[in-house]
């Protein structure tokens, strides 16, 4: 019989949990002040580089689907919930030691979670940090976006040394 480890003993998922919640939390309290502070469509120039611009998404990722009738923001927000219900078993059974996999899963269930409650309540995602280089101007974007890359480029590069670990080893 296996013994199931409580959420916040060591080596529990509850770390990784609060993690999220820290993304959510962030994000929800930078967008909030993005729509308090910035005026709809118009750039603020921070950097040569960097502008704040509010923005409201109602697709997926690069504006994927934002011109569709409406049910996009019901079947993202299904795919969120999905995905977020797989994240939270998947860290919830990843050994204890397994820490840079389950941060980088913790940083896309806090994204997930924090464009979900945009969609679920405004019909949209917020995005207001824009990138850009001469005319060439990235799409804008959030904190929960910001989450989810970071994770994944940690789960690729977690990929990579595991691999290199093995091929050490082996």
């Amino acid at each position: 019989m296996s013994r199931v480890t409580p959420v916040f003993a060591a080596g529990g998922a509850g770390r990784w949990y609060l993690l999220a919640l820290l993304v959510v939390v962030l994000d929800q309290v930078t967008k909030t002040m993005a729509v308090a502070a910035l005026e709809y469509g118009r750039p603020v120039a921070i950097t040569g580089f960097f502008n704040l611009t509010l923005l409201y998404n109602p697709g997926a990722a690069f504006s994927f689907l934002s011109d569709a009738d409406g049910w996009q923001r019901w079947f993202f927000a299904i795919i969120a919930l999905g995905v977020s219900a797989v994240l939270l078993v998947w860290i919830w059974r990843l050994p204890a030691q397994a820490r840079l996999q389950r941060s980088a899963l913790a940083l896309i269930l806090g994204g997930a979670l924090g464009n979900l409650w945009d969609r679920l309540v405004l019909g949209h995602v917020v995005d207001f940090i824009q990138l850009h280089y001469d005319d060439w101007y990235w799409p804008a974007f959030n904190i929960a976006d910001s989450a989810i890359t970071v994770g994944a480029v940690l789960i690729v590069a977690e990929a990579f040394l595991t691999r290199k670990s093995n091929e050490v080893h082996d």
